[in-house]
């Protein structure tokens, strides 16, 4: 059997090879070389040196501000997504009456749109704020929590049924020795269920750490990045730089290759970290 994978393992890696060569290897690449260069189009790009990126953190301070807003709202939104989506998977293992109905309650809202979403939340948001004669625009901290609001009520739900997936696959066997020993229901919950779904929690973290950071749907239908750049995250930014700025093509480019090689090294962090402790789980 195992000379029977080694010998048609390539085979069949290559169509995702194929694809991740094609969707990002060399895209990356070229965009690498092309942060380089002044353009306005591909066919017509020069060699300029560091100058995009020096550019990128000099024009305007409006990426350094996006950075630090969108690092921010990615480990708030992080922690508590993912504290909510576990809470939520504790309460619905039980074997308590219409948990199979909740779970589909909480689950919904990730089947909607992000454009649709940040509409929604803009709408509600802007009602409350209404009566105190207030809108989204009038604060960036409105925009900021509306945005952690929104990611939460997304993202909690297909985080939930990871976590659920991986408490119902911890052993009865296990649970049922910690009850006779006595064990209460937070040492249970400590030495038992989080180190045996370590794993989920790898999965869960890196997707919500990755989704924060590339956020743009959201953020563009919630509060457009305003007022004055206030609630403008990463992506946004950068679409505004490349698409909305004649002559900063090259310095779009600059900060998109920034803002990959940063989410990757972040992510990878992330990766390490949880890692290590399922191994010692």
């Amino acid at each position: 059997m195992e000379k029977s994978i080694r010998k048609w393992f390539a085979l069949f890696a290559l169509p995702g090879l194929i694809c991740f060569l094609i969707a990002f290897l060399v895209p990356f690449v070229w965009g690498l070389v092309l942060s380089f260069c002044s353009f306005t189009t591909i066919t017509d790009a020069h060699f300029i040196g560091l100058g995009n990126y020096v550019r990128a953190f000099t024009v305007d301070g409006y990426f350094t501000q996006s950075f630090l807003f969108t690092l921010l709202f990615t480990v708030i939104s992080v922690v508590t997504i993912n504290l909510a989506a576990f809470t939520f998977a504790l309460l619905l293992t039980r074997n308590v009456p219409g948990t199979n109905a909740f779970r589909t309650i909480i689950f919904m809202p990730n089947l909607i749109g992000g454009i649709v979403l940040g509409w929604i939340w803009n709408v509600i948001i802007n009602g409350v704020l209404a009566a105190f004669g207030m809108n989204i625009m009038s604060d960036p901290k409105f925009g900021f929590w509306g945005l952690v609001v929104l990611m939460n009520w997304q993202n909690a739900g297909y985080m939930m049924v990871i976590y659920i997936a991986a408490i119902q696959n911890i052993p009865q066997d296990e649970l049922e020795a910690a009850a006779i020993d006595g064990a209460d229901g937070w040492t249970t919950l400590t030495r038992i269920t989080i180190p045996s779904v370590m794993p989920s929690i790898t999965i869960c973290l890196f997707l919500t750490l990755t989704n924060g950071f590339k956020l743009y749907d959201q953020n563009l239908a919630l509060t457009a990045g305003q007022p004055n750049h206030g609630t403008e995250m990463l992506a946004m930014n950068i679409f505004n730089t490349f698409y909305s700025r004649q002559g900063f093509e090259g310095v779009g480019q600059a900060k998109a290759v920034i803002f990959t090689i940063a989410v990757a090294l972040i992510a990878l962090l992330q990766l390490r970290f949880t890692r290590d402790r399922e191994e010692t789980a």
